[in-house]
This record gives C-alpha cells, structure tokens and sequence, in this order.
C-alpha cells in the first residue's frame, strides 16, 4: 500500500485542497487526464456534501493495489447527523440543497467502486476506488 493523504473539510477553500490532492494523486500513480478529472470531481462533490452536511470531516487518499491493479482509494469521513434514507439519496436527481451539483449518484459514476455507510447521529463515511487501467 502507498501512502495516504488527509485533508481536513471545514471551509470552501479545504474542498479545493482535497479535490487538488486527489488529482495530483491521481497523477502520480499514473491515471490519464480524463480519469483524474474524474477522480478530482467525484472528490470535490463528496467533500462539498461533508461541508454541507455535517460542517466538518476528512477526505483521506490512497494508492491501493490488488494482484497487478494499481488504484485510488478516497475515504470521506464525518460525524455529522448522517443520512437517514441513503436509497434515496442515491436516486438520480435528488437534491436537499437544490444545488448544480451531481450528487451522490453522481460521484459513484465516476468511480468504480463507491461504498456508502452511514448512521443517523453518528456520521458517514464513504468509500471509492478508481483503478487504472
């Protein structure tokens, strides 16, 4: 495993730090322009929703490897109020903020692996993987 990366979500500008460390992770370990853009977006919309949502949290990167695959591994964590119906925020467009923003659904496009746990009062914590190919 290669090393990870941490940002702190408490401002605005902390959602551009993440979506940045992603994309320069992305870069690093070798994924096209294309997918880093991806990568970079799927990132800026789960950080946005932790600042949204819970005011605070983390977004962790990571390379990740499984037999000869090579990938990104993006863990956002919050211990914000939680998601009460997740089937329903994973519907194609849902909004609670009436944002343009591509939600959830969204973000799991653009990945290839997405995992969602959540748990009304004590946090959410979603976790990604995109491997190169």
């Amino acid at each position: 495993m290669g090393q990870s990366k941490t940002a702190v979500i408490r401002s605005d500008l902390d959602i551009v730090i993440a979506r940045t460390m992603a994309r320069d992770a992305a870069k690093a370990l070798g994924f096209g322009a294309i997918d880093q853009a991806r990568i970079a977006t799927a990132v800026s919309e789960l950080a946005r929703n932790i600042f949204l949502y819970a005011g605070t949290g983390s977004v962790t990167v990571r390379e990740i490897e499984k037999s000869t695959r090579k990938g990104i591994e993006i863990v956002c964590e919050d211990q914000g109020p939680g998601i009460p119906n997740v089937d329903l925020v994973m519907q194609d467009g849902y909004s609670t903020s009436r944002g343009m923003g591509m939600g959830l659904p969204g973000a799991k496009r653009l990945m290839d692996e997405f995992n969602l746990r959540s748990q009304e009062g004590v946090g959410t914590t979603i976790t990604c993987r995109k491997w190169r190919n």
